[in-house]
């Protein structure tokens, strides 16, 4: 079973999934946790893990993608958060700065990507590369 947590991608990705027939047989569900209250209530995302690294950060996905497999009871669980744009970059986080993270049983691992698109495009090359990465894993 797979479960999804969402941030930048606002639901995008549950989204691409569920689009096909028959994704209930392996989709448990997911939750768009745009907020750090939300990251951290819903998906229990550690405080510190927020403060010491951003919202934005290798750190936070590995925690939403625990958090996803957790409360879903998934084997696997993949997440998103980024900087979507146009507003909200910094020069250490810019605008398309997004990190993908995936977590089965004994195992981790997360992507960094720096798109350049608009929102809308950054958006769907998240939940593209984040399609990508699950395959990856299945397929390894």
């Amino acid at each position: 079973m797979l479960s999804v947590a969402e941030s930048c991608t606002g639901g995008l990705l549950g989204h691409r999934i569920t689009s096909v027939s028959g994704s209930s047989s392996y989709f448990a569900g997911g939750v768009i946790s745009y907020s750090n209250e939300a990251k951290e209530r819903i998906l229990g995302v550690l405080h510190e893990t927020l403060v010491d690294h951003g919202a934005v950060s290798a750190e936070t996905a590995l925690a939403m993608a625990r958090g996803a497999r957790r409360l879903f009871r998934a084997d696997i669980a993949v997440s998103v958060t980024g900087v979507a744009g146009p507003s909200g970059g910094t020069p250490e986080k810019p605008v398309g700065l997004v990190y993908l993270g995936l977590a089965v049983e004994g195992a981790e691992l997360y992507e960094k990507h720096i798109w350049q698109g608009d929102r809308a495009a950054n958006k769907e090359q998240s939940a593209e590369a984040a399609l990508k990465l699950i395959l990856k894993y299945l397929t390894s």
